[in-house]
């Protein structure tokens, strides 16, 4: 029987090649027409901050910036849509506001831009989840996240004075709590039911020895026979 939990989906290159797309159209647009988004990143604990919530992964300081957001921002997308499909949407969108929200709340006064943010969040969010569920293929796509990415968290700490840590710090936190929250929803490991054969317990005494009783005996015996015939 074909496992339908985990199969491609239309979503799965859809969404990581949409949002590639677009955060490099939006430095594109910069570049070409000497435009600077940076005004609308995440600037803590202003009203006006608050719109880099919404706004802020899509904006990068410069082609460095974006070019080592853009790769593991399509490899977790990618993963995220193909492992999660279920719940995929929600945990992007609701982590995109809630580790937003959290940068704001506790960021120093500057502003943050990047996806950085999204990143940390589906790296943490897909790493827990294959904890969690102990489901196989799920804690093998966790240990290759962490090969991949493991060395990205000392940059949840306050290493360098450029780099929003901040912003690190809420995505990695948010994927933590969504992945313990999630852990009932999409795919679960398969369960197997063990049944009880009593006529095979019957071959064996009180001490694990194998001492069938007679009739049983002649009867497994008639049947080898006949198989051997």
């Amino acid at each position: 029987m074909e496992d339908q939990t985990f199969k491609y989906r239309r979503s799965v290159l859809m969404v990581p090649i949409i949002a590639i797309v677009l955060i490099w159209l939006i430095y594109f647009i910069e570049i070409k027409f000497s435009y600077n988004f940076n005004k609308y990143g995440i600037y803590p604990k202003t009203f006006k901050g608050l719109r880099g919530i919404l706004f802020s992964p899509f904006i990068h300081s410069n082609a460095n910036h974006l070019f080592n957001n853009s790769i593991p921002l399509a490899v977790m997308l990618t993963s995220l849509y193909y492992f999660y499909n279920k719940i995929a949407n929600r945990v992007l969108f609701f982590g995109l506001i809630l580790s937003g929200l959290l940068t704001w709340l506790i960021a120093r006064p500057a502003m943050h831009i990047g996806a950085s943010g999204i990143v940390y969040l589906l790296v943490s969010f897909v790493f827990f989840s294959g904890i969690f569920r102990k489901y196989y293929r799920l804690t093998a796509l966790s240990l290759i996240v962490v090969f991949l990415y493991g060395g990205m968290v000392w940059y949840i700490f306050p290493t360098e004075e450029r780099i929003s840590w901040e912003g690190h710090l809420s995505g990695f936190l948010v994927g933590f709590i969504f992945s313990f929250i999630f852990r009932k929803m999409g795919p679960q490991p398969e369960k197997f039911n063990f049944i009880k054969n009593e006529e095979f317990e019957k071959l064996f005494d009180e001490d694990g020895n194998y001492n069938p009783p007679e009739e049983l005996e002649e009867k497994l015996d008639i049947e080898v026979k006949d198989n051997n015939n």
